[in-house]
């Protein structure tokens, strides 16, 4: 499977001084939904090694229908490249925005951490490999900013 959709509710437990979910709790959702792409692909438990270019377009009122959704972009060699889009809405209007969006990097990792490779994802269709490429290049822009090669 290479997405995964997590669908709730936000709940009053969320809420930050502005009447809004908190940030926290919406990046807390995109490494659930990450986590859960990340290790159905690999079938092996998986870490959080990147979280890049978070962007949220607007807030989650309490009680709005949440969709978190994870899609495996790309992979390196025990790496998961995955995007992922948060979209609300009163449930009532029947409409969804898009909230927030990212791209989050997993590895799948031994009992010792250690890396363990992963299947390499081959993009289905046109806008598949479009993705993964632009992926590609937003990890390579990102490794030459912080020196890494």
């Amino acid at each position: 499977m290479t997405s995964i959709t997590l669908r709730f509710l936000a709940e009053p437990s969320t809420v930050n001084f502005g009447g809004k979910v908190h940030g926290g709790t919406v990046m807390k959702w995109i490494d659930e939904a990450g986590y859960a792409c990340a290790t159905t692909w690999s079938k092996r438990y998986c870490v959080t090694v990147f979280i890049g270019s978070i962007r949220f377009h607007h807030p989650i009122m309490i009680g709005d229908l949440v969709e978190v959704d994870a899609r495996l972009a790309y992979t390196g060699t025990s790496s998961m490249n995955i995007v992922v889009e948060v979209r609300s809405g009163d449930m009532k209007g029947g409409e969804m925005q898009k909230t927030a969006e990212c791209l989050i990097v997993f590895v799948s990792v031994d009992s010792h951490g250690r890396p363990l490779p992963v299947s390499a994802y081959t993009p289905a269709t046109p806008e598949d490999a479009v993705l993964a490429e632009r992926v590609r290049v937003h990890l390579t822009a990102s490794r030459a900013a912080s020196g890494q090669s």
